[in-house]
């Protein structure tokens, strides 16, 4: 690989490229080649703000750059010579988490929101003149509609009259300037602002399947800068949500909880639509500037980039019923042969010089991302290799090269483990079969992928089918008896653990001595044993609330010493889930009455009272 040293090729053929190659991306992969990015370092580090720095946003010019802290400041920095012009004490009493210039405005006025659930208008034009100090301004307008805190604005480019403010109790409101510069009216709650564009307290999901029960609290919006219509909003789910805002129902209050609207469409990875762990959310969701793709951050996961796919006919869509689909196919199908790479015209010469270089090409960055495989070096770089060959643009390279290289980033992907990549590899096993039905390497690496999910047994039916199709590779054969050997020792366990739960079961009755026991008793009190292990073994996080009711009095009536106070402390425990759905069928948006009967019959919705006699010596 001496001759090569970036993934995605050298830099002066692609230039060269250009004048024969008239596919769009050149420029594209010009602009983002590895030897352009390996550039970028650091510029200016520019101190102005006190605390974290939560939010920074550009004018429509790029010459000014806006920023908000938790320092509660706004500060506008000029970038064409890296010094800052003002810092606005903007009168918040949190955190601010957004801000943005306002369209149109000549970049005079600006908004923020923070976590006191305010959203502040600034003209800061009234600071021309004035030295960079700290300067109090009075805010333009001020909208305190928000029940929870503010976690991002979106701006309509040429519209300098609307900005719309995403919040964590689950609304998106759109705020007029033309209408009012307060909200709400004097002597007025929040929850008579008629301006609630998006209602989604009742719009959370925990899988694609799932119906939405609880409040899905709104970390991010966007609006479309080609298609100011559509709506992005992500949140405290794995989904983000497309909406048209033509077709959302009028502008309302929320006194009461609406069904959510239906959106236009759901953005989220194949392997983060299933059942959750609660801590997966996404933290931010932004268009595209020609509006084409979709950008989602997801806390503790990777950055995902998503075509919208305005002509219906998309790269990788799926329903719910696709999901558990992805990790079955049958072991073994019948054997077919892998077509030789398509031949290419003689009569055009310069075409033809150009598919044999790019072959060429493609079977080094083959070349380099197996010796990468081998010696376990450079992992990422050769899957980077591995996508140049299969998702470059150009003639087309054979499916006998291909097979190799969707088996090679497999094994790549296996071995570098990072939090998408097992279920990428299960996508690249998945496309080599497609290729070659009887591919050794197909099933080998599906079975690891598998097994480092812990779907054990689906694992060992495709490390025998490996087997089968190379009895005397040692690595398949080791395979299978690694995997067999788990499930025998997760059996073991599993046995074990029926039988401690069948021993504690059995203690029904006796005196509570202890808060413990009251919270053990409630989980041993499941209707089936079954149940009881579905819980365990699923993602689901239950949380509880705790009421307090305390009373002291001084027993007169005893004869206590008198520097001794008595009293009581009464608790009552409740699951958290249990009342969000109580309170959506308290709303009419869920629950019916069987539904109820079987909440109240429920062993696990469980409500504890007793009391807790303390004294305390004065």
């Amino acid at each position: 690989m001496e001759s090569w040293s970036f993934p995605d090729g050298n830099f002066a053929n692609l230039v060269e490229s250009r004048r024969i190659d008239s596919l769009p991306d050149v420029n594209r992969r010009l602009q983002l080649h590895s030897s352009l990015i390996q550039r970028l370092a650091l510029e200016e580090v520019m101190e102005g703000h006190q605390g974290c720095v939560n939010a920074i946003a550009w004018n429509s010019k790029g010459s000014l750059l806006i920023s908000g802290s938790d320092d509660t400041k706004i500060n506008i920095w000029s970038y064409n010579n890296r010094r800052l012009l003002h810092s606005v004490e903007t009168g918040h009493s949190a955190n601010i988490f957004c801000t943005k210039f306002v369209p149109e405005t000549s970049d005079e006025l600006v908004v923020s929101g923070a976590g006191d659930t305010e959203v502040r208008l600034f003209n800061i034009s009234r600071l021309n003149g004035k030295r960079s100090e700290e300067i109090a301004l009075e805010p333009a307008a001020l909208y305190r509609c928000h029940s929870r805190r503010v976690k991002k604005l979106a701006v309509e480019i040429g519209n300098p009259n609307v900005v719309w403010s995403a919040s964590e109790d689950g609304t998106v409101r759109q705020h007029d300037f033309r209408e009012s510069g307060s909200c709400p009216p004097a002597g007025s709650s929040n929850q008579q602002c008629r301006n609630v564009l998006l209602d989604l307290r009742c719009g959370a999901k925990k899988s694609l399947a799932d119906s939405p029960k609880q409040c899905l609290a709104l970390k991010s919006c966007d609006i479309s800068s080609t298609r100011p219509h559509q709506l992005l909003v992500g949140g405290s789910d794995a989904f983000a949500r497309l909406y048209d805002r033509r077709m959302l129902p009028p502008l309302s209050s929320c006194q009461m909880k609406m069904k959510p609207p239906p959106c236009v469409n759901y953005f989220c990875p194949m392997h983060l639509s299933e059942r959750r762990k609660s801590t997966l959310h996404l933290t931010h969701v932004t268009f595209s500037p020609n509006g084409e793709e979709v950008l989602l951050s997801y806390s503790g996961e990777h950055v995902y980039l998503m075509d919208v796919n305005y002509d219906g006919q998309s790269v990788m869509s799926y329903t719910a019923d696709d999901v558990p689909k992805q990790l079955c196919i049958a072991p073994l199908f019948k054997e077919t042969k892998v077509p030789s790479p398509s031949a290419v015209s003689s009569d055009n010469l310069p075409e033809r010089k150009y598919h044999l270089r790019r072959l060429g090409l493609c079977k080094k960055l083959v070349q380099y991302a197996a010796k990468a495989l081998d010696e376990g070096s450079d992992l990422f770089y050769g899957i980077e290799a591995c996508n140049e060959v299969l998702d470059g643009k150009g003639p087309e390279i054979g499916l006998a090269l291909r097979h190799e290289c969707l088996c090679i980033r497999a094994a790549l992907l296996l071995k570098r483990k990072w939090k998408n990549d097992v279920h990428m590899a299960i996508r690249d096993c998945n496309k080599a079969q497609l290729i070659d039905a009887s591919s050794f390497k197909a099933y080998y690496y599906m079975s690891e992928a598998l097994l480092q999910l812990g779907k054990n047994k689906e694992a060992l039916e495709y490390a025998e089918a490996a087997h089968n199709l190379a009895p005397s590779n040692s690595d398949a054969a080791e395979m299978v008896k690694r995997i067999k050997d788990r499930l025998a020792a997760a059996e073991a366990e599993k046995s074990k653990k029926d039988n401690e739960d069948t021993g504690k079961s059995e203690v029904r009755h006796g005196r509570l001595r202890s808060l413990s026991d009251v919270l053990f008793r409630s989980e041993l009190s499941s209707p089936s044993q079954e149940d009881w292990h579905e819980r365990e073994d699923s993602d689901y996080e239950e949380e509880m609330e705790l009421d307090f009711e305390t009373s002291i009095s001084g027993d007169e009536g005893r004869d206590n010493e008198p520097s001794i106070l008595r009293g009581s402390l009464n608790l009552r425990f409740h699951r958290r889930d249990d009342l969000a759905r109580e309170n959506c069928s308290t709303d009419g948006s869920h629950g019916s009455p069987s539904s109820s009967s079987q909440h109240e019959n429920s062993s696990y919705q469980i409500i504890c009272d007793f009391s807790i006699f303390c004294s305390l010596r004065l």
